[in-house]
């Protein structure tokens, strides 16, 4: 395993301790303890995934998420002190892909780091292709088709956009405002109710998987996502 993983800290034991666990675990690892220099890192190195912490000098975790996003496709990790939902949807509509408050064990940043990391390649594949995948469903990007199982399943262009957007990255929470901009392609302050209401006819056109639950979850105060368990 020679993936490059950017750990950008300004708490040199915290940022100490993950390196340690990620090089056991075979990954490379850049360290930055400033935002500015976590960007230089992504500008001037292969970079696999980042794990930012929030409250750093220069330049925030937030602030670095959203250069990042300009420039690549990168999985984020966000570390944080804080556990308010509102600061999880910040986060994740700045770009990030997982969030993750301290106090946390190493090992479950080591887990976060490899599920995100066989979401992503597996991503890069399907993309080659335009199909997306899971449990019963394939949903052909190219041709504006989703099939669940043998069968064709009519969607609104308006699902169509949701449900890409969900099967891109499985078991990513999207809250409804990051649904809403994909659907209209423009940033909106608040959320728009509406995504409910289309939420609620792709869950029935879609239905259940093979284990009888729903493929869309909701995620309590911060959004959806979509996972086949």
């Amino acid at each position: 395993m020679n993936n490059s993983i950017l750990v950008a800290e300004d708490n040199y034991e915290i940022s100490k301790l993950i390196k340690l666990y990620l090089e056991v675990e075979g990954y490379k690892v850049l360290v930055a303890d400033n935002g500015v220099d976590g960007l230089k890192c992504i500008e001037e190195n292969h970079v696999d995934l980042a794990i930012l912490d929030i409250m750093m000098p220069k330049m925030d975790g937030y602030e670095l998420t959203r250069e990042i996003r300009k420039i690549s496709n990168i999985p984020i990790l966000i570390l944080s002190a804080k556990n308010e939902d509102i600061d999880k949807i910040l986060g994740l509509n700045m770009g990030a892909d997982d969030y993750i408050t301290k106090p946390f064990n190493p090992l479950e940043i080591v887990a976060r780091v490899n599920a995100l990391l066989r979401r992503h390649y597996k991503l890069s594949k399907n993309e080659d292709r335009g199909i997306l995948r899971l449990g019963e469903l394939t949903l052909d990007t190219n041709n504006c088709r989703l099939m669940k199982n043998e069968e064709e399943v009519l969607l609104t262009a308006t699902e169509f956009k949701i449900l890409a957007l969900l099967m891109n990255v499985p078991e990513r929470i999207f809250s409804k405002v990051q649904i809403t901009e994909h659907i209209k392609g423009e940033y909106f302050e608040t959320d728009d109710n509406s995504v409910t209401v289309h939420i609620s006819h792709l869950r029935e056109k879609i239905g259940n998987n093979k284990k009888g639950n729903q493929y869309i979850k909701t995620v309590k105060g911060l959004g959806y996502k979509i996972e086949d368990k």
